[in-house]
């Protein structure tokens, strides 16, 4: 996730450059064809152009709100993965006793759900965290998270009934791990559910085709400076439309995209501290992106 301004702003204009050098230079081949060459079928009314652009202004706003909204959802989910997992650090120490295998029980968790998540390898992060015993009980489960919170349920079951804890507390506990369970199921929602077509692909093809009927619509007002208007004015709709494309993917590998790792190691951070041994140091941020 970029948390500096400036390294964003330097990002987007890199990644439209190409799309906007080719823009530009047709803006160019425009108004050659009707500054020189006197194209008469260029003679075209401004006004369907400035009607579609506004039609189009309100798609891509309406588009980049959902984009972002699938986004701002999975921000606040792994808000919650994080919270739940800090209460249950912190009951697994002083509800159950001493239990530092539950600890780092949920302090792998998150890495083995940004594993699920964005489809990276991530079994160095779990191997090193997990306790042998619950390794051995998630070999050759699919869903290696929901896994991780089994093993969690079935130890936190263990310590109740070998201390007799009342059940109350057993559920209070229990609570946390169907709210992190929630969560998940949150997250693999917006992983498994792309935008619809309508809101992912097509988008793209009417700004580019925008684009390419703009300068034809502003070459009789503006003449030899249609590239500088048309360019800026095309710019402002590309603009648009990476934002949106990049936002509603929040866990893809792009600077973009949900700071899991960073989030990841905050909580594995959190939960191995109370157990005395040494933690790891936070992931610093790289060149203005937190990965």
């Amino acid at each position: 996730m970029i948390v500096d301004q400036r390294i964003g702003l330097r990002i987007i204009s890199k990644e439209i450059l190409g799309v906007f050098l080719l823009m530009a230079a047709w803006d160019c081949v425009v108004v050659i064809l009707f500054q020189v060459f006197h194209q008469e079928w260029m003679e075209l009314p401004s006004l369907p152009t400035s009607l579609i652009g506004s039609a189009l202004a309100l798609f891509m706003g309406f588009r980049s709100n959902s984009a972002y909204a699938r986004w701002w959802e999975a921000r606040t989910l792994w808000g919650s993965i994080t919270n739940n997992c800090r209460s249950f650090s912190r009951q697994a120490g002083t509800l159950l006793g001493d239990r530092p295998d539950l600890m780092f029980g949920i302090a792998a968790y998150p890495h083995a759900l940004r594993g699920a998540l964005g489809n990276v390898d991530v079994s160095a992060d779990v191997k090193r965290l997990l306790p042998p015993n619950m390794a051995k009980g998630i070999e050759g489960w699919r869903n290696q998270p929901n896994a991780i919170l089994y093993q969690l349920g079935l130890g936190v079951t263990e310590e109740v009934t070998k201390k007799g804890i009342d059940g109350a507390v057993h559920g209070q506990i229990d609570r946390i791990l169907s709210d992190l369970a929630n969560a998940q199921g949150g997250l693999e929602r917006i992983r498994n559910t792309p935008l619809p077509m309508q809101f992912s692909a097509l988008p793209r093809a009417l700004v580019n085709i925008f684009c390419i009927i703009l300068p034809i619509s502003m070459v009789q007002t503006l003449e030899w400076i249609t590239p500088l208007g048309s360019s800026l004015v095309g710019m402002l709709f590309l603009v648009l439309d990476k934002s949106a494309n990049d936002l509603q993917e929040p866990f893809a590998s792009t600077p973009h995209a949900l700071p899991m790792a960073t989030m990841a190691r905050t909580i594995e951070i959190d939960a191995v501290q109370p157990t005395g041994l040494a933690s790891p140091p936070p992931l610093p941020t790289i060149k203005g992106i937190q990965s």
